[in-house]
């Protein structure tokens, strides 16, 4: 038995009387006789411990595992008992303190396998009197614990809902119908491709590629667009030479995000491509045709722009410019950023990041503000430095093809023919597209035909601006940038050769463009909070309200109000009802005002005696001559119903169209 006391400070130990002379089979020492002094260093190399209990006066109890320093630890002097000191647990805070005259503070107690805990002896009890025990105040209840990291989606991401649930679904269902249209069929792949496939496809942007951790051999990425993916699809597949294909998915960049205009980390694309051997530049305006029809069916008519460029007049413009040949792909990634930064941002990217010389720089700037339809066509052949160069001489051929095709579509009102337009993706080989829209572009006073001489005699000068802040990890966050607008809402171009690095064997032509859905949202949305006499978006389709009402008594007639429901939802017709048994009449109108259901039906015992219901339309002013409803048989509800809905859906189609002439005479 060991127990100990504090004298003045110091712990006196009595030990077990004498050294043990045998140990059990788990190397326990057993004791017999008593009077023994052993010092403090020498005990734990005595004996070994398989078990201390120190009794407080609070009895607290720590065993090896105990919290003792306040953080998770073990006692370290029992991580090696034969080599250390008991000092150290003597000497711990949690010990009660030792106090002037003799007090018994704690008690150390072993175990071995043939003896019971140790009892204190009976001459002891005198010198150190138990004091009574205070009763605990009851202790209270513990708050729950707050979640140790912060609630939120990943940095570019969002949850959807509400009204921009609405307005995503409307974008989905414009786009998908005029996909279809022009004889579209759609594939899917997987969110996720093998590194290699990704890998060598966007330049400077393959740095904004999402990789995978090692999952059993196969490294991957995320997808970073749905275009290579198509490329793989169609190289694995040779017996499709010919398709007009369309993909709506999420795809994933690791950009610097500004989520209040639509650029995000995770974000949806609607592609729609045309793959096979035709003759030139058919496919290419009907995809330029396919852009109108999207816009326009959004209400977007006379406010957006479908901006056109080629990759070999680019080319001809830097290599006459005397870019190097190695230098030419980066230095179009840089003035690819043109739709996000001022020039003179990216003349400095030109210049002291990508090394290009400074004139040659300004003389690519002289080029890269101009724009226009056929009249630029008309300059630019009368340039005999350009029309020297045979990529400037083959690109304009294709945009004076491209030009005449589009007339004959009659889609050239939104188009400009605009030299900034870059695409630093290396796949693109001819015409690319980009359709930017108010508010989606970096403001900057735009450059005509008419202001292009006095840009080529004083091109912008680089300025001096303060260091842009950095974002959590280091990249520059550029979210309250005023400066920095949405970008572009759709974009693509012609990618002839991006099959032929999959398959190696046999080429197929393609060109397509991808909408960017969460931009298009996001400036849809603006547009409407913005416009004064804006109807308010409801967050269903929901069309009839079924409701009941009575007096004393009612019963609620649930049973009815469900018949009605299903004799409605059988039709095709999108119904709903209040779930409670008694509800009041003002609960169920409040239920369909907030979902603005337009029209109700509504019935009392009276009227279902009667096989009779009212149909109400919802919103109509006082006076009308319906306004408190028109009643109808049960057994002609469906055909009205859906006859009230049909005219409904006229004047609202009429009432779009004097809104959209409205909003093209303002601009």
């Amino acid at each position: 038995m060991l127990w100990c006391k504090a004298r003045r400070g110091a712990l006196v130990l009595n030990p077990p009387s004498r050294e043990a002379k045998s140990f059990d089979s788990h190397g326990n020492p057993t004791f017999r006789g008593p009077n023994l002094r052993l010092q403090p260093h020498n005990l734990i190399h005595w004996a070994r411990i398989k078990k201390v209990v120190t009794a407080l006066p609070r009895a607290i109890r720590v065993t090896k595992t105990a919290n003792i320093e306040g953080h998770d630890s073990r006692m370290k002097w029992l991580q090696n008992p034969i080599s250390r000191s008991l000092r150290p647990f003597i000497r711990h805070k949690i010990l009660q303190q030792a106090t002037s005259g003799t007090v018994t503070t704690s008690y150390l107690r072993y175990r071995n396998s043939s003896s019971a805990f140790s009892q204190k002896p009976a001459d002891m009890a005198s010198e150190a009197p138990k004091a009574p025990e205070v009763p605990k105040a009851p202790r209270a209840p513990k708050a729950p614990k707050a979640p140790k990291f912060e609630l939120k989606t990943p940095k570019g991401t969002k949850d959807w809902q509400g009204d921009d649930m609405v307005i995503r679904d409307k974008v989905f269902s414009t786009i998908t119908d005029v996909f279809k249209r022009h004889g579209a069929v759609t594939i899917d792949t997987p969110v996720f491709e093998l590194k290699e496939i990704l890998s060598g496809k966007y330049g400077e942007d393959s740095k904004l590629i999402y990789d995978l951790a090692d999952q059993g051999g196969e490294i991957c990425s995320l997808r970073y667009d749905l275009t290579v993916p198509f490329a793989r699809w169609l190289a694995m597949n040779r017996e499709i030479q010919n398709i007009k294909r369309y993909h709506i998915a999420k795809v994933y960049r690791r950009d610097q995000p500004a989520m209040t205009k639509g650029r995000m980390r995770e974000f949806y694309q609607c592609d729609f491509d045309i793959a096979g051997t035709y003759d030139p530049m058919l496919p290419d305006a009907e995809i330029v045709k396919i852009t109108t029809e999207i816009f326009s069916g959004l209400g977007w008519e006379g406010r957006y722009t479908i901006k056109l460029n080629h990759r070999q007049i680019l080319d001809g413009i830097f290599q006459v410019c005397g870019v190097p040949d190695d230098k030419i792909r980066t230095i179009s990634s840089a003035v690819d950023k043109l739709d996000k930064l001022p020039w003179d941002d990216v003349r400095k990217e030109m210049t002291e990041e990508k090394g290009l010389d400074g004139e040659i720089a300004d003389r690519i700037g002289e080029y890269v503000v101009l724009k226009g339809q056929t009249d630029l066509l008309t300059k630019l052949k009368a340039d005999e430095k350009l029309m020297a160069n045979e990529s400037m001489k083959a690109g304009l051929a294709d945009m004076d093809l491209l030009f005449s095709y589009l007339q004959s579509f009659d889609a050239l009102s939104n188009v400009s023919f605009d030299l900034s337009l870059a695409r630093g993706l290396d796949y693109y080989t001819g015409v690319i597209f980009e359709v930017v829209t108010e508010g989606s572009a970096p403001g900057s006073a735009p450059v005509t035909l008419a202001t292009a001489s006095a840009a080529t005699e004083a091109p912008p000068k680089p300025s001096k601006k303060p260091a842009k802040p950095k974002g959590v990890d280091g990249e520059e966050d550029r979210s309250n940038d005023p400066s920095v607008g949405v970008g572009s809402v759709a974009a693509g171009g012609r990618y002839d050769n991006l099959v032929g690095m999959f398959s190696g064997k046999s080429q197929i032509p393609c060109v397509g463009i991808s909408f960017g859905v969460d931009r298009i949202v996001s400036i849809t949305k603006a547009r409407m909070e913005a416009d004064k006499n804006n109807v308010q978006v409801r967050k269903n389709e929901v069309d009839v309200y079924v409701m009941a009402f009575g007096g004393k008594g009612f019963t609620g007639l649930l049973q009815e109000r469900m018949a009605i429901c299903t004799q409605l939802w059988s039709a095709g017709i999108k119904a709903e009802f209040l779930y409670k048994v008694k509800p009041k009449l003002q609960q169920q109108f409040k239920a369909a005002e907030v979902n603005g259901v337009p029209f109700a039906v509504i019935f009392g015992e009276d009227e279902i005696a009667k096989k009779q219901v009212k149909i109400k339309e919802m919103g109509l002013d006082e006076g009308h001559p319906e306004k408190d409803g028109v009643v109808v048989d049960i057994s002609n509800l469906v055909d009205e119903v859906k006859r009230r809905i049909a005219n409904q859906t006229d004047v609202g189609s009429l009432t779009e169209k004097a809104e959209s002439l409205t909003i093209e005479a303002a601009v």
